[in-house]
């Protein structure tokens, strides 16, 4: 679709005929009109810039009769004529549609609004209009006196139902679906009518509806978004209209978000560049805060950055949503990025940001910019680290492997690898290695082979850390040169690209494990998201290793059984899902007040996930909890990660709280985190809060 700069010079030349003059002016000033804008914005949307009833400049009905006088004074023939009129109003037409749909604010003035945000209340909430809201809508759990008291009798089936039975209800309906993005986009439509219908849904099924709120299904929602738009779900920021951050941030229908999940898009689980579509992750990622940790959703925030894209298929798509224009230079990002910081800190100066899904280079800056000042996290480099810091600490005791032998080779080299690296590293300088001790156990391969100072690119400043110069010379281009050349304990495969792990490579693994000895077994991680960029399936990895691969993906897997001399044997994949971090993470840092999130409270959440097993799951030799007990786990790792906010002297909760705490030990700090969270049969005494 053409721009109206396009426009206006598309219509330019034509000004030097001498035709029709007229007809010109009034094309180009037309197709010009809606940058002409410095004035503030008034609102509602009907009087904006991106209306066609804009304020503004805009021409008189006496300009067009001027126009059209002009053409029957000069005689103007339009068979004749040198001027190409169908170009002309092909250049209004596409101004005007632009203008209307906003892609032509090209200007970065500030929105002034007349009308404050009103907040709904429960006690405001009655008749049909409660029906619609999703945050006390009941459904069919309305008692007779709740129906009476609140204007809803003859509005809802005379039946009355608990929210069990209603469960019943949803997952049949769920089941009866056939594809996931269908199944999701019912889950969303309940979420839009009954948000404790939602959630009891999700937490009592969730091995079976994870994988539909958040990955793998979460990646094709992303890339589909815009088409299957229906209603709004979060915050859409544009740098165009970058000056008004403010007013976006207080017109959020709920009160004083306690955390949001913020992207730009610009790299989407393995999908790269998804722009604004990429806000699925962010809705998706905040479902999980809630159903995994008990954040209330009511105290949620999803946030994209919509700063352009990359994504030609995303530019040339009539439906998409964002900004058509390519993605910004790196500088105005950044500036953007530093408004969009300094505007949280003012309007929510207590909610936790989770940076989510940018672009490698970004993704530290940001962490690195902000982490010291705000209260915020990147879910990709800490998050991710975390949870395979935990998987890890369970797999070197089943491996047989003593951690002074230990050898870790990273597959993927990006904000992701780096991270993992780096938070695995402190494990082993908490054991009383050196820091360069602990660093010569980690070998990083990219697609260029393994990451050398002497190799002669120009390396990204994230991998300069890792590189090896022990090398003497010599490069290892393939990953299966890099496994036979450092005889590794342990692979992680962080590269979005699916079956990397091939069967020589994963035998190659399992052979330098064996020269160590008898009952010592490798380490595989294949952690990318979605399913379809995983490394290897769990099915290889059995295969390929015999049954003695210590297995943890990104991705769920189901297990697996092989006929063994005795009998069947069944082997059981662990998912090593941020999901069992980030939640617990966030709601520790906004229990205990954090003003910053630190690396000892991350280093923290991961220790107390590898604790946080029963006797069950570790007689199956499990690395993670298993899924249904998620939300137990995440109230683990959020009573650590408060007490590792104290000792990091961070926690803003008064002194002689703690003091109190302290005496009672652990089970009262629980009883305070489960007073705190949400559970939607439990949580009606504190609705009338948000």
């Amino acid at each position: 679709m053409a721009s109206t700069g396009t426009a206006a010079s598309t219509l330019a030349p034509a000004e030097t005929t001498q035709t029709a003059p007229s007809i010109t002016t009034t094309a180009a000033s037309i197709a010009s009109s809606s940058t002409s804008h410095s004035e503030p914005i008034p609102t509602p949307r009907s009087t904006s810039p991106s209306s066609p009833v804009a304020s503004g400049p805009r021409h008189s009905h006496k300009t067009t009769a001027a126009a059209s006088s002009g053409r029957k004074l000069i005689n103007f023939n339009p068979m004749t004529s040198n001027v190409d009129i169908a170009a002309i109003e092909e250049g209004i037409k596409a101004a005007s549609l632009d203008q209307l749909r906003g892609y032509a604010q090209n200007h970065y003035a500030q929105v002034s609004q007349e009308k404050e945000t009103e907040y709904i209340s429960r006690n405001m909430a009655a008749g049909y209009p409660l029906l619609r809201q999703p945050f006390w809508n009941k459904g069919l759990s309305f008692t007779p006196e709740e129906r009476v008291a609140n204007n809803l009798t003859g509005l809802l089936p005379h039946t009355i139902e608990s929210l069990q039975t209603q469960c019943v209800r949803g997952m049949k309906m769920i089941n009866s679906r056939q594809t996931n993005i269908d199944k999701y986009l019912y889950l969303s439509s309940i979420k839009e009518q009954n948000i404790d219908l939602f959630y009891r849904l999700l937490m009592d099924n969730v091995r079976e509806l994870m994988p539909l709120v958040y990955t793998p299904t979460i990646g094709d929602v992303c890339l589909q978004y815009s088409t299957l738009y229906t209603r709004p779900e979060a915050l859409y920021i544009s740098i165009k209209q970058r000056k008004s951050i403010r007013t976006m941030l207080e017109n959020w229908p709920c009160r004083d978000p306690e955390i949001c999940v913020v992207t730009d898009g610009s790299r989407i689980l393995g999908l790269g560049d998804l722009g604004m579509n990429g806000v699925g992750i962010s809705i998706g990622k905040l479902a999980l805060y809630t159903a995994a940790a008990g954040i209330h959703p009511g105290k949620t925030l999803p946030i994209v950055l919509d700063c352009g894209t990359n994504n030609e298929t995303n530019l040339k798509d009539p439906l998409y949503l964002g900004l058509r224009q390519k993605r910004v230079s790196t500088e105005d990002q950044r500036n953007f990025m530093d408004e969009f910081m300094a505007a949280v800190k003012e309007v929510h100066p207590n909610m936790v940001v989770q940076f989510e899904d940018f672009e490698t280079e970004k993704a530290f800056k940001y962490l690195d910019r902000y982490r010291h000042t705000q209260r915020c996290f990147n879910d990709d480099i800490q998050g991710t680290g975390a949870v395979v810091l935990a998987g890890y600490i369970g797999a070197v005791d089943l491996s047989g492997v003593p951690l002074e032998e230990q050898r870790l080779v990273f597959m993927g080299a990006g904000s992701a690898g780096v991270g993992v690296a780096k938070q695995l590293m402190e494990y082993y300088t908490r054991r009383g290695l050196s820091e360069a001790e602990a660093r010569d156990k980690f070998w990083l391969v990219d697609t260029k082979g393994l990451v050398t100072k002497d190799r002669g690119d120009n390396l990204a400043e994230h991998k300069k850390y890792f590189a090896r110069t022990d090398n003497n010379g010599n490069q290892y281009k393939t990953l299966e040169e890099v496994i036979k050349y450092v005889k590794p304990s342990a692979l992680v495969g962080l590269t979005a690209t699916f079956g990397v792990f091939t069967e020589p490579i994963i035998r190659a693994l399992k052979a330098s494990v064996d020269e160590g000895g008898a009952g010592r077994r490798p380490i595989l991680f294949p952690l990318s998201n979605p399913l379809t960029k995983a490394e290897c399936t769990f099915e290889q990895a059995i295969q390929w290793t015999d049954g003695t691969a210590i297995f943890a993906s990104g991705s769920p897997f189901q297990n697996v059984t092989v006929d063994g001399p005795e009998g069947p044997v069944t082997y059981h994949p662990n998912q090593g899902n941020n999901v069992y971090v980030f939640p617990g993470l966030g709601l520790g840092a906004i229990l205990s007040k954090a003003t910053k999130v630190t690396d000892e409270m991350v280093y923290t959440s991961a220790a107390s996930l590898a604790k946080a097993l029963n006797a069950e799951e570790v007689h199956l030799g499990l690395i993670y909890p298993r899924i249904e007990r998620v939300r137990e786990a995440s109230l683990v790792v959020a009573r650590e990660t408060m007490k590792a906010a104290r000792r990091d002297g961070v926690s803003e909760l008064p002194e002689e709280q703690w003091v109190e705490w302290e005496e009672w030990g652990d089970v009262a700090l629980d009883a305070y985190i489960k007073q705190h969270v949400y559970d939607p049969q439990s949580f009606e005494a504190t609705r009338s809060q948000l």
